[in-house]
């Protein structure tokens, strides 16, 4: 268990293995734990290390207004922190916000980028997109974060024979501070980069789970605008695709990063 500090904020990461660095960045609500099933994998054949974002896990959750740019500084500290640029970064929905954000400040500290169920902006376009958005701020200040923990659970692994991933789910997201969540959350609404991908010059590579909240032909849209980029789909798979399917996630991650360092 180690920390470091970047602005005054303590900010907790943990270290595995040895070889090329890969830095795995987790998604809202999420923290270091939801690797797990990464961790053991990747570490045989990479220096693996895990952030927890402000406001998440063990690091600090300073009472402030969050946004993309802090979190995406936060990940630049601990690069140079650790001194590993240029690094394979690996970021899950919020976390390939986060991956997006810094691929267009300082595009100098990626080996590569992979973005799992995510995208570059978070901007309602349709009056769907407006009622969805506002649903979803709405909700998670009106309900508390065992409900939230329980819905995610049925939404996220819906299927009886993923009942010990439901029980994960229902135990971490409570662990939550509130006000933290919340923050962040804000961060990602009316977020975006879209304009600047042409900036993110790395090969980069980007998961969709065949179920994910949103469609494949989305990422393939986003795909087609970045000068170096794949998409791969996994299926049987909802958001969280490093949980409901790590063997195939796994083998995707390590088969592209080596190809990248065989360039």
């Amino acid at each position: 268990m180690s920390y470091f500090d970047n602005d005054g904020c303590s900010l907790h990461y943990e270290d595995y293995g040895h070889g090329t660095p890969l830095l795995l960045v987790h998604g809202l609500g999420s923290s270091t734990r939801d690797w797990e099933y990464q961790i053991p994998a990747l570490s045989t054949r990479h220096r693996v290390i895990a952030l927890d974002v402000r406001g998440h896990g063990r690091s600090d959750k300073p009472r402030e207004r969050y946004n993309m740019g802090t979190f995406a500084d936060d990940v630049a500290a601990l690069i140079e922190h650790l001194g590993l640029a240029p690094v394979h970064l690996v970021g899950i929905s919020m976390g390939g916000m986060i991956g997006f954000q810094l691929g267009v400040e300082r595009p100098e500290l990626l080996r590569s980028l992979t973005v799992v169920n995510s995208g570059p902006e978070v901007k309602p376009k349709t009056p769907r997109d407006y009622v969805e958005i506002a649903k979803r701020w709405s909700l998670s200040r009106l309900l508390s974060l065992e409900s939230i923990a329980k819905g995610l659970g049925r939404l996220l692994f819906p299927h009886p024979e993923q009942a010990a991933l439901r029980a994960k789910i229902e135990e971490r997201w409570p662990q939550n501070d509130k006000r933290a969540y919340l923050a962040a959350l804000d961060a990602i609404i009316g977020w975006g980069v879209r304009e600047r991908l042409a900036r993110i010059t790395c090969p980069t590579l980007v998961v969709s789970a065949d179920r994910d909240y949103t469609p494949v032909a989305q990422k393939q849209a986003y795909v087609n605008e970045l000068p170096n980029a794949r998409l791969v789909v996994i299926e049987n798979s909802r958001h969280a695709t490093p949980l409901d399917q790590p063997d195939r996630f796994n083998t995707t991650l390590l088969d592209f990063i080596e190809e990248v360092e065989r360039t």
